[in-house]
């Protein structure tokens, strides 16, 4: 008699840990019973991430860098895997070399954003990039693996943590992601992944006070609710490309501090 399979249960990620929802819901696509989110999770995973924010955003720029090329090693050794959840290799190549291009950039922000500002007076006046903080991210449903990482890479890059939605009817991609992320030196929070329906989970994110900024860029048909629910602690809201690459899309979840400091005699 051959033995049966063991056969993976699709759960969320959240502070490096892999929970069910509390709520104990599922919902089935792609074949499969996948963990469906509730408000309760959403909390969660915000608790999560302003936890992770200040060590990650304290990090040097040159060990994030270093970090997020860790996450393209571990897809790189797992490309079948990933093949088979999305569009093909192809997209998966793309996207491992977004994690590389944004691992690149991770300590060239200061010298690109920044600046040493001329002032009247005797005083050096530096500007300097700083992350905004906690991010609520909304990814375009296709391409589901690409579309995710283009909108989750520029904002770890910055010293930001997330939480973001899976693709709401191709999840398991996502949910392949997070064990990259589980298997690599990103600390636990840095980045969370709810899985379940988006028209239920992303208002709870929108409208929580601890989240600075929103990214909404996969939100069709939800964008104006989640603009006005976002207003309430003047939450970011950052529109970007579907699978684009490009600095604006750091900066995006970067403010600028200037500083003054007197000049030495």
């Amino acid at each position: 008699m051959g033995r049966l399979p063991v056969n993976k249960t699709y759960k969320l990620f959240i502070g490096g840990a892999f929970p069910r929802s509390e709520s104990g819901r599922t919902y089935e696509t792609q074949g499969m019973n996948v963990a469906r989110a509730s408000r309760k999770d959403v909390r969660d995973a915000v608790v999560a991430a302003r936890a992770a924010q200040p060590k990650w955003g304290g990090t040097t720029a040159y060990n994030r860098g270093q970090v997020l090329y860790r996450v393209a090693e571990m897809m790189e050794s797992r490309v079948p895997e990933f093949a088979a959840l999305c569009s093909g290799r192809g997209e998966v190549e793309k996207t491992i070399d977004r994690w590389v291009w944004y691992a690149g950039f991770a300590d060239k922000l200061a010298q690109v954003l920044g600046s040493s500002n001329p002032v009247a007076g005797p005083y050096f006046n530096f500007t300097i990039p700083e992350p905004t903080g906690v991010v609520g991210i909304v990814p375009p449903e296709e391409p589901v693996l690409l579309g995710l990482v283009s909108r989750i890479a520029p904002a770890v890059t910055g010293g930001n943590t997330v939480v973001a939605l899976a693709p709401q009817a191709s999840p398991l991609a996502a949910i392949e992601l997070a064990e990259a992320f589980a298997t690599s030196d990103v600390p636990g929070g840095v980045v969370n992944l709810l899985t379940g329906h988006r028209a239920e989970l992303a208002p709870w994110l929108a409208s929580h006070m601890d989240v600075n900024a929103l990214d909404v860029t996969g939100a069709d048909g939800l964008r104006a609710d989640l603009e006005v629910a976002a207003a309430d602690n003047v939450k970011r809201i950052v529109i970007g490309e579907p699978d684009g690459q490009s600095l604006q899309d750091i900066s995006a979840f970067l403010e600028l501090k200037t500083v003054w400091h007197p000049v030495g005699q």
